[in-house]
């Protein structure tokens, strides 16, 4: 099912129909600032397992997800001073941050260094839909199982609408990943350059 959505204010009633969808175990595409993300439930393992069937993974760690704002990212991640100073900098933000995760993080999801990545996009739809869910879900851009990233939710319903169960369409995005960040020691290390600035992290 795909449905239009304000980008700048999305209706409640799409967001709950969204929330609703990732509550059951489906796949629901959303606009992000840097690309359009694919989200489900990071605690709900058929989500999760079908979320990587789509893109071709093997690896649920390799899956970020999403935290409302920082202090539901202290809930899943443990934060140093440093680390604090710079996403308090960065966030809202097109950035990746890998932390330390907490007990809070399910298994599933943790590297074997116990690490996680979190964003937290300075998007409404992105930041409407966790807010709605009431807790973290998949942050991974939508793409084919070859690579190919899909910006047109048109596009992605022809290619991917037999896996992805809802579609909040806000338009085309052209755009690029977000920067992913390693704050697991005193000092910043970027892992993958992408739309985010790297001087706010110094």
């Amino acid at each position: 099912m795909i449905v239009k959505v304000n980008p700048q204010n999305p209706p409640g009633r799409h967001l709950r129909r969204a929330a609703i969808t990732l509550e059951a175990g489906g796949l629901v595409v959303y606009a992000t600032d840097t690309l359009y993300g694919l989200g489900c439930d990071i605690f709900n393992k058929k989500g999760m397992e079908r979320a990587l069937a789509m893109k071709g993974q093997t690896k649920f760690h390799s899956l970020s997800f999403l935290c409302n704002d920082l202090t539901d990212i202290a809930r899943y991640a443990h934060v140093s001073t440093p680390a604090y100073k710079i996403m308090k900098r960065c966030l809202p933000g097109a950035y990746t941050f890998i932390l330390p995760a907490t007990r809070e993080v399910p298994k599933l999801v943790l590297t074997k260094q116990k690490t996680v990545g979190i964003r937290v996009p300075n998007h409404p739809v992105a930041l409407a839909l966790v807010r709605e869910f009431g807790r973290p879900i998949t942050s991974t851009s939508v793409t084919t199982r070859d690579g190919e990233i899909l910006g047109d939710p048109e596009e992605i319903e022809a290619k991917l609408g037999h896996a992805i169960d809802f579609i909040m369409d806000s338009g085309i995005i052209v755009g690029e990943p977000s920067t992913v960040v390693d704050l697991t020691s005193d000092e910043p290390v970027i892992l993958r350059l992408g739309k985010g600035d790297p001087f706010l992290l110094s």
